[in-house]
């Protein structure tokens, strides 16, 4: 099976990286925080490659569906474990990472999803309604959640009171619970379609054991990486705060190091010709990532009465704006070319330029 390769070494590095902490050999020397970074980031490549095994046993939707909350537990547990240590920047790391998760997503897994299945098939096609369905959920929680903040004022300044973060949290739960509804029951057919290639091999689907061991050696890597993150997170702080860089960058490294791995393998998709696979990933993931993600850390924030600010300021909004309206655009044929992946391109070079020289 296509898996087997894989599992010798996705069950070493959790437990190494379980032991390198445990044993307190994560300290602030250089190599020590070298090391702990490897194990942090195969830990997170790990938890995604044995997430793919359970979601290709139960496959699609079903499988982007879990994919897509196996990231949105990464990325709530590097959160907290940011906004607990105490940082300069712990108001807005919730904020910073949902931004750079989305942006992330649309311009960057999105677009070269989009550039290289273009440059190498001229033309790919999908189901326009599954996108239109994305976007439709997706504008509405961003709206809610990192637009609405600035405008309200119960609270001064980009914040929800307590009533208020209560309410958006249900209301982002209460659209994504619809839309997995509509996705797995009520128009499944709008989210699979026949694989294009077909030459393409196709891996059979694990057995029941490798799928159990694998969904036992997915929540090992989850708290392995969340308490790898805790205590590599005054490291990652540090760096950026030396490159003279805003906290925001933070952000964007949280949200590189949870994405990556589903970005390979939306833009594997892609390649394979398997374009509607690629949407649902890229484009569930930013969903989960503001609709499960936001809800989860406020849940945390209320109870331990921790603030954190969800507003974005004008900048990122516009940015974020544009983001969104060239996606409209670029998926609402049901068929893509490389000019749209390009753009998309474009618009997150912009992005990273901004946080970097704000």
């Amino acid at each position: 099976m296509k898996f087997k390769h894989l599992v010798h070494w996705t069950i070493i590095f959790p437990l190494l990286s379980a032991a390198f902490y445990l044993f307190g050999f994560l300290n602030n020397t250089l190599i020590t925080n070298v090391i702990g970074a490897i194990f942090l980031f195969g830990s997170v490549i790990a938890a995604v490659h044995h997430a793919e095994v359970v979601a290709h046993k139960v496959g699609e939707p079903y499988g982007t569906v879990i994919l897509a909350i196996c990231i949105t537990i990464l990325e709530v547990g590097l959160i907290i474990s940011f906004m607990l240590s105490g940082g300069e920047g712990s108001l807005t790391y919730a904020r910073d990472t949902v931004f750079a998760a989305v942006m992330l997503i649309l311009n960057g897994i999105l677009g070269i999803s989009i550039f290289i299945g273009s440059r190498k098939y001229k033309e790919q096609f999908f189901i326009s309604s599954s996108a239109t369905t994305y976007l439709v959920s997706l504008v509405a929680i961003l709206v809610l959640t990192l637009i609405l903040p600035n405008y309200t004022s119960t609270e001064y300044g980009p914040f929800y009171s307590d009533a208020q973060l209560i309410f958006v949290s249900l209301a982002c739960l209460t659209i994504y619970g619809t839309f997995l509804l509509f996705q797995n029951v009520r128009h499944r057919n709008y989210f699979v379609v026949e694989k294009q290639d077909k030459t393409a091999e196709e891996a059979d689907p694990p057995s029941n054991m490798v799928t159990v061991i694998s969904l036992i050696l997915l929540v090992i890597c989850l708290a392995v990486v969340i308490f790898m993150a805790k205590g590599l997170s005054p490291v990652i702080e540090g760096f950026v705060l030396k490159m003279g860089a805003p906290n925001e960058l933070v952000g964007v490294i949280i949200a590189f190091v949870v994405l990556l791995p589903e970005g390979l393998a939306a833009i594997r998709a892609a390649r394979n010709n398997q374009i509607q696979s690629s949407i649902n990933l890229s484009l569930g993931s930013a969903l989960a990532s503001v609709g499960l993600t936001i809800p989860t850390v406020s849940v945390v924030c209320l109870v331990y009465d921790i603030p954190f600010v969800l507003g974005l300021g004008m900048k990122s909004i516009i940015l974020l704006a544009l983001s969104v309206f060239i996606v409209m655009l670029s998926l609402s044929s049901g068929k893509t070319n490389h000019l749209y992946g390009t753009v998309l391109l474009v618009n997150l070079a912009a992005y990273i330029f901004t946080v970097v020289v704000p």
